[in-house]
C-alpha cells in the first residue's frame, strides 16, 4: 500500500459543478486548479475527480468514449496534466475515476465491434446471437440486458446499467453458452491489458491512482468474484512493478473481497451490507431526535476489519454523487458530530464537495445526464454571495444545474471566518487528524461502548506514543456509560466536554470529546 495513504484526507470533486473558469456554466480543470489552495486550506491532501474523459454524457461521464482523451468541456489532456502538477506542488495527490466495465455506445471501439467483418475490436465487447427471435432480456444477474438492431453483425450487445453503456469483455467465470469467452481466454485477457495501458497512460502524465467504478462487475457470472479478483490482482502486480505508489480505490462495497483482490481501499457505501446508511441518512444515529442504531454498523465494521486482516483500508465517506446529501437528514450541528466520527475512524476520510459547508440536497430538479434522484446532490459549489454563488460568470440559465435557490444557502465565504461554523469544525478536525498519528488510516481501533439504539459511542485509537479516546453523543439528552480506564486529558470538544470519573463517563447532549493520553 502506498505510504502516502496513511495521512490522506480526500476531497471528492464533481468537475461539472465545482468551479467554472471559462464562463460556459460548466466546471472545468482550470476551475479546480484555481481552488487547490482552498482544498489545502481545508486540510485535504488528496482529491478524487469524478470521470473527466471524453464522454457522451448520458451518464455524467460514466459512459466513456475515449479513455485517452479528456472531455472538451473540462479542458485538454495538457490542462489535466497541469492540474496534476499544480496539485503536487501543494502536496495534493489526485485520483481519477476509471470506468472499466463499459464504454459509451458511440465509442469508436464499439462502432468497430459492430462491424460484420472481424477486426481488433470484434471480441472486445460481449455479444450474443440474436437467433430467431430478438430477445433483449437478460437471464444473467451480471448483465442488465441486451441491445439489438444496432449493428451489421447478427448479434445483440450486453449492457451494464443504462442502455447507453455496453459491456467490455472480461469473460465469464461460468461459461454456459458457446458465445461466452472464459475468464482466462486470450480475448478476456486482452481486456485486462487494456486497463493496464489506460492506467499507465495517465500515471505517466502525473495521476496518482484511480477510483474504480463498479470494480466487482467485470467478469460476468462470477458469483464469488474469483475471476474478477484474479484480474485485479494481476493489475495490482503490474502497478507494483511500474508504479508502486499508485493507489486503487474500489467501488465494491465488500472490503474482504476488494482488498484481497489488490485494492488499497474499499468504500462503505449506500449499497452492500455495511449499515453505512444507518449513520447519516436512513433513520440516522447522528440525528438528535431519532432512535438510530450504531451497533449494527459497528458489528458489521468489526467483522469486515477482521476479514481483511490488516490488508488495505476501509473508507467511510461523508457522501458522494450517487446519494442524497448528508444535510438532508442532519442539521449543521449534527453534521459536526458526524465529521468528528469520520475524521477519527480508521481508513481515509472522503469529503464530498460542499459537505464541509452543509450544502443541501436540492429537491425537485429534472434529471440531468442520467442523474435522476441523484441530480439534487450535484448542484454547483456555493463559494460566496456573488453572482451564481461564485461558481460561474455564465447567465443562470446556462449553469450545469440550478443553484440552491434559498436565501440562506450556505457558502464558503460566510463560514470561513466564523468560529462556530461547520466549515471551521471540519477544518479543525482534519488538522487534528494530521497532527496525531494515532488517528492515521492504519492505526488500530478498539470500541469501548457500543449501545443498541442508544448513546454514547466510545472508541479509542492507539498510536505508538499516544492514545485518543473519542466519545460521541448526538442525542438530545446527557448520557453516561461505564469506562474502566482513565481516557486522559481533554484534547478537543464540540459542545460541552464529557467528564470521566471513577469508571464512569458522563457525556453531555449533542457533543463530542476527544481525550488524549
Amino acid at each position: 500500500m502506498a505510504h502516502w495513504l496513511d495521512d490522506a484526507v480526500f476531497y471528492e470533486i464533481y468537475p461539472q459543478s465545482f468551479q467554472d473558469c471559462d464562463g460556459d456554466g460548466i466546471g472545468d480543470f482550470a476551475g479546480i486548479v484555481s481552488r487547490l489552495d482552498y482544498i489545502r486550506e481545508l486540510g485535504c491532501n488528496a482529491v478524487w475527480i469524478n470521470p473527466c474523459f471524453d464522454s457522451s454524457f448520458y451518464d455524467a461521464g460514466y459512459d466513456v468514449r475515449d479513455y485517452y482523451r479528456t472531455a472538451e468541456r473540462y479542458g485538454t489532456n495538457e490542462d489535466l496534466k497541469r492540474l496534476f502538477d499544480e496539485a503536487h506542488r501543494r502536496g495534493i495527490r489526485v485520483l481519477l475515476d476509471l470506468v472499466p466495465g463499459h464504454t459509451a455506445i458511440d465509442s469508436p471501439w464499439f462502432q468497430e465491434s459492430c462491424r460484420d467483418e472481424r477486426n481488433a475490436w470484434t471480441d472486445r465487447y460481449i455479444w450474443a446471437p440474436m437467433n430467431q427471435a430478438p430477445d433483449l432480456n437478460s437471464r444473467y444477474d451480471s448483465i442488465k440486458g441486451f441491445l439489438g438492431g444496432i449493428s451489421e453483425r447478427p448479434d445483440r450487445a450486453a449492457v451494464n446499467c443504462f442502455s447507453t453503456q455496453v459491456c467490455l469483455n472480461y469473460g465469464f467465470g461460468t461459461v454456459t453458452e458457446d458465445w461466452q469467452f472464459a475468464a482466462d481466454s486470450p480475448e478476456a485477457e486482452a481486456g485486462r491489458l487494456l486497463i493496464q495501458d489506460i492506467m499507465a497512460f495517465w500515471l505517466g502524465l502525473g495521476c496518482d491512482g484511480f477510483r474504480v467504478d463498479m470494480a466487482a462487475s467485470l467478469v460476468k457470472e462470477d458469483p464469488d468474484h474469483r475471476w474478477t479478483s484474479l484480474l485485479w490482482r494481476k493489475v495490482r502486480t503490474f502497478l507494483d512493478e511500474r508504479f508502486p505508489d499508485a493507489v486503487l480505490v474500489s467501488e465494491w462495497g465488500n472490503p474482504a473481497e476488494a482488498l484481497n483482490a489488490g485494492f488499497d481501499m474499499d468504500f462503505l457505501l449506500h449499497f452492500g451490507p455495511s449499515h453505512y446508511l444507518d449513520l447519516f441518512r436512513e433513520n440516522p444515529w447522528f440525528r438528535a431526535g431519532g432512535d438510530g442504531d450504531v451497533s449494527a454498523f459497528v458489528s458489521t465494521y468489526q467483522a469486515m476489519a477482521d476479514g481483511v486482516q490488516g490488508r488495505g483500508l476501509i473508507c467511510i465517506p461523508s457522501g458522494n454523487h450517487d446519494m442524497i446529501r448528508m444535510r438532508d437528514t442532519l442539521t449543521p450541528d449534527e453534521m459536526k458530530l458526524a465529521f468528528a466520527f469520520l475524521m477519527t475512524m480508521p481508513g481515509c476520510p472522503f469529503v464530498y464537495y460542499g459537505d464541509e459547508i452543509g450544502m443541501r440536497y436540492v429537491h425537485g430538479l429534472k434529471s440531468k445526464e442520467g442523474g435522476y434522484e441523484r441530480t439534487g446532490s450535484r448542484t454547483p459549489m456555493q463559494w460566496s454571495g456573488d453572482t451564481n454563488a461564485g461558481f460561474s460568470a455564465a447567465p443562470a440559465e446556462d449553469l450545469y444545474l440550478p443553484l440552491d435557490a434559498a436565501e440562506d444557502r450556505p457558502t464558503v465565504s460566510a463560514q470561513r471566518g466564523d468560529d462556530a461554523s461547520l466549515w471551521t469544525a471540519v477544518r479543525d478536525l482534519i488538522a487534528l487528524r494530521h497532527d496525531h498519528d494515532c488517528l492515521y488510516a492504519g492505526a488500530p481501533i478498539e470500541f469501548l461502548h457500543v449501545p443498541d439504539h442508544a448513546c454514547p459511542l466510545v472508541y479509542r485509537r492507539v498510536g505508538e506514543g499516544e492514545t485518543i479516546t473519542v466519545a460521541i453523543n448526538p442525542s438530545a439528552d446527557a448520557v453516561s456509560c461505564p469506562l474502566t480506564d482513565d481516557p486522559g486529558a481533554v484534547l478537543h470538544t464540540i459542545g460541552e466536554a464529557a467528564v470521566w470519573k471513577d469508571g464512569t463517563l458522563d457525556a453531555p447532549a449533542g457533543g463530542v470529546t476527544l481525550f488524549v493520553r
